[in-house]
């Protein structure tokens, strides 16, 4: 290899042809939607078992995509490494799957070597192919055309276009899939608990909110100053006045204690329940905590920091704070 050369409009001319090239056998794929791609969603959707999604080198890194998209939408499936699948992998696979092999010449050795193991089981094949004569094209129930005119590659050879159709054609396989499964995005969440979506979908707010010592809960003829106290002692930032069934009455925060000193710096003596708030938001235990959010966020004149949360009853049972909701990624 010679010395690479700095020429920054040449870089930037080759990287716009690069998209540009793939950009165009994308859209080329729109003329070959036909019955065989209606063929092989259905053969999806009536798998009993897991879709075994195969393929070696670049088109194995792809098959690995596939996988996890249709794994991640509803569809149970799995990467299956042709070369160790005809060395006990094989195992995987089993009657009732369905397998799409992916392979550019549909004549790669690995794949060609695996087919008739598929054959014996029984397990229909798609195939995501750029040659229908080949191996894989002739012996697939359903073969989906990935022929490309050229690679994105200067010298022809690294494959790249062909790669980014069988991409392309692997999520339009796997969403048209999720559409006909009718999968909404709370079954996203429950496969994707970890994620933002799927905390924010799922998370209540009784996984959140803060109970016992770390509430401070008060009587109406408690004074200021042992609110005061009772604030501090659970490190938080308001206190909840309650009944003796434990009703909710109020809410004081410590920020209203600081203005009321600075106006009447001798009422530390007087009862909370002359100063509490009688109308504070509050939320159900059963709710998301991402609408404890939306109500803390959406709270006039001003957003809040902490929100009483009450049983079907209106009985405090905790308190959820903003702080907290923030630091489990509720946002």
């Amino acid at each position: 290899m010679t010395p690479p050369q700095e020429n920054t409009q040449s870089i930037q001319q080759l990287a716009a042809e690069v998209l540009e090239i793939e950009a165009r056998a994308i859209l080329k794929l729109r003329e070959r939607l036909d019955e065989s791609f209606t063929r092989a969603v259905k053969l999806i959707l009536a798998c009993t078992g897991r879709v075994v999604v195969t393929g070696i080198g670049k088109s194995g890194a792809i098959a690995h995509k596939i996988a996890a998209t249709l794994a991640s939408t509803g569809t149970p499936s799995l990467f299956l490494h042709p070369a160790e699948g005809v060395h006990g992998d094989l195992g995987m696979a089993t009657r009732g799957d369905l397998v799409i092999v992916l392979s550019h010449s549909g004549e790669t050795e690995e794949i060609v070597r695996i087919l008739p193991a598929f054959k014996r089981l029984g397990i229909p094949i798609i195939a995501l192919c750029g040659n229908p004569h080949s191996t894989l094209g002739e012996q697939s129930e359903v073969f989906l055309d990935t022929s490309v005119e050229r690679e994105a590659c200067p010298l022809g050879l690294a494959p790249t276009t062909s790669t980014t159709v069988m991409l392309a054609v692997g999520d339009a396989l796997a969403l048209c899939a999720m559409k006909e499964r009718r999968f909404t995005r709370d079954d996203y969440a429950r496969f994707h608990p970890g994620g933002s979506l799927g905390r924010r979908l799922l998370l209540r707010v009784s996984d959140l909110m803060r109970t016992g010592d770390l509430v401070a809960s008060v009587q109406g003829d408690t004074t200021i100053l042992d609110t005061l106290l009772a604030i501090t002692q659970a490190r938080a930032g308001c206190a909840i006045i309650v009944d003796e069934e434990q009703h909710l009455e109020g809410i004081i925060t410590d920020g209203d204690v600081r203005r009321l000193l600075l106006d009447d710096p001798d009422c530390l003596h007087r009862k909370v329940a002359g100063v509490m708030n009688r109308s504070p938001a509050t939320i159900t235990v059963d709710r998301l905590a991402a609408e404890a959010l939306q109500v803390m966020e959406s709270h006039r004149p001003g957003a809040i920091g902490d929100l009483p949360v009450l049983d079907d009853e209106g009985r405090l049972v905790g308190v959820v704070t903003l702080k907290d909701l923030l630091k489990a990624g509720i946002v």
